[in-house]
């Protein structure tokens, strides 16, 4: 997942960021754990072309990458919570820079 050796360069900070926050759902996951705490299957709801596997996968490194955290509650059936950590609100205005970049290139 994660490297923790780049060859760095001027541009070896965008690689970093990109790793973590790459691909086509870990940026959607993030814009939506922004505003509040979100269940499972909720995140499901809101994004619906996205597979239950892949949304576990995208999840579960999200969750190593010190992003988001994941809370468990001890009920039948089991209850699970996704929340953004402070680490990961430090990502509000690159996830904000993308939406308001994604918003006028929409308009084009």
């Amino acid at each position: 997942m994660s490297h923790s050796d780049y060859d760095c360069n001027n541009g070896c900070p965008v690689e970093a960021t990109l790793e973590v926050i790459g691909g086509k759902w870990k940026g959607i996951v993030l814009y939506h754990l922004l505003s509040e705490t979100i269940r499972f299957n909720e995140l499901r709801r809101l994004m619906p072309e996205i597979t239950q596997r892949m949304l576990t996968k995208q999840l579960r490194e999200l969750e190593a990458d010190n992003l988001i955290s994941r809370k468990i509650y001890a009920e039948v059936p089991p209850k699970v919570e996704y929340s953004i950590t402070t680490y990961g609100k430090s990502l509000n205005p690159i996830i904000e820079a993308l939406h308001a970049w994604g918003v006028q290139h929409l308009k084009k």
